[in-house]
């Protein structure tokens, strides 16, 4: 627990309170008002909770102004360019570097748990094949208590744990099998001498009629995406996760929840929201029109995939990235595609118009993780399901960070209510 440096002082109807000062490792300092409202009867009102602190952690911290992010103290630059999707996994989870031993041991532990039960086969055939893959995994993740119950119980420290495997293992095969059934194809079966990332790629794309290989540079660049997404601090899916998870719930129905959030555009699905944007544009030429429309307030527009709510600057994750998009595209030849066009002359005006450039409006990790994703031959509506499959390592670790606390509670937020006052009910004869 923090403990306080300092204190502040409200004064409020000639009244005034001691409020303590908390100092984080980096970033401002933080009022504590848990005890506010039981000395003074006053909530706080912070819509979003942009200006609010609802829990202590150790794992990841975002300078939004500086264009920092932080896993355990390490930045995500030099994890992109030395480490893979696996390695950060452990990292966050357990909150030091593995060694080799380590590494290997943590790997095949993972990899020992990506097939699912079998008779999760049965439960996809409920779904429509038009189901959004989004819309199976929700229900698919949710229903793993019902296949996995040895380990839900969040009180036993071993269950959690095995539970933490299981989701990490299992869900890029469940995202898998939510493609395959969208598409009409038969579920392929995971592949434990691939990677992470390369064991996706072929579970999404291989067919019993014939060999798949998965390129390195492909499985290279969906391993980055994973690990650039695999947390982001207290975000909306995450704080869901640990909203759930203050409940008691068990740790597949809290990750459950987190996928659900996800799934808002303006969330997770804003890669999906930036690459539908491009093919709206369609052509080069159409570019000045949608730059006229997003310069213009009265326009409600935006372009998608530029700016970021917490970068203030830019979004660390987005330099690395770019350089994965430039050598997928040219591994692939895609060079006259039209949307690819159309995004790359985007990327190029918003590194050098004035207007983006005083407003900060840079090409953001959702802008080339949708191009990469596109190029790969993924359709839209797998963007968010990988999000998904990266994200839950993030949410994992968090959950169980929250579960750990001693002092930990309910989740409960309050409100500024705006209704009516108390009044007596009429009855219907009399209305």
């Amino acid at each position: 627990m923090t403990t306080p440096t300092k204190t502040a002082t409200l004064t409020l109807n000639d009244q005034t309170y001691d409020l303590p000062v908390l100092t984080p490792t980096l970033g401002p300092d933080v009022l504590d008002i848990r005890k506010l409202y039981a000395q003074a009867d006053v909530f706080t009102f912070d819509p979003g909770f942009t200006s609010t602190a609802a829990c202590e952690s150790a794992i990841t911290y975002i300078d939004g102004d500086k264009g920092e992010l932080l896993h355990r103290g390490y930045p995500i630059e030099q994890l992109a360019a030395e480490s893979s999707y696996i390695e950060v996994c452990y990292l966050l989870l357990y909150g030091e570097l593995p060694t080799a031993e380590q590494l290997a041991d943590f790997r095949g532990r993972v990899s020992r748990h990506t097939m699912v039960h079998e008779q999760m086969h049965y439960f996809f055939r409920g779904f429509r094949r038009d189901a959004h893959p989004m819309a199976t995994m929700v229900g698919v993740v949710g229903a793993m208590s019902a296949f996995y119950h040895d380990s839900t119980d969040i009180n036993d420290p071993w269950q959690r744990e095995v539970a933490s495997i299981r989701m990490i293992a299992k869900l890029p095969t469940i995202a898998a099998m939510a493609y395959k059934y969208s598409v009409g194809q038969p579920f392929v079966y995971p592949k434990n001498s691939l990677d992470y990332a390369g064991n996706f790629l072929h579970m999404c794309f291989a067919v019993p009629a014939e060999e798949y290989v998965v390129n390195p540079i492909l499985a290279k660049a969906l391993d980055r995406i994973m690990m650039l997404h695999a947390d982001h601090e207290q975000n909306a899916s995450t704080s869901t996760v640990r909203l759930a998870g203050s409940s008691g719930a068990n740790p597949f129905a809290c990750i459950a929840a987190g996928i659900a959030c996800l799934w808002g555009p303006a969330h997770g699905g804003a890669n999906q929201a930036c690459l539908e944007m491009l093919r709206e544009i369609g052509t080069v030429d159409r570019i000045p029109e949608y730059i006229a429309k997003a310069k213009d307030k009265n326009s409600g527009f935006r372009l998608m995939g530029f700016g970021h709510r917490v970068y203030k600057n830019f979004d660390p994750r987005a330099k690395v990235l770019k350089e994965s998009a430039d050598e997928v595209l040219e591994l692939l030849g895609i060079h006259n595609n039209p949307t690819l066009q159309v995004a790359k002359e985007l990327e190029r005006i918003a590194l050098q118009d004035e207007y983006f450039i005083s407003k900060k409006l840079y090409p953001n990790v959702d802008f080339y993780s949708g191009i990469i994703l596109d190029a790969m031959g993924f359709p839209t509506s797998m963007f968010t399901p990988i999000f998904a499959i990266s994200r839950t390592v993030g949410w994992i670790a968090q959950w169980k960070e929250m579960i750990a606390e001693h002092n930990q509670k309910i989740g409960r937020p309050r409100q500024l209510y705006v209704g009516e006052p108390m009044r007596n009910y009429v009855g219907v004869a009399k209305r």
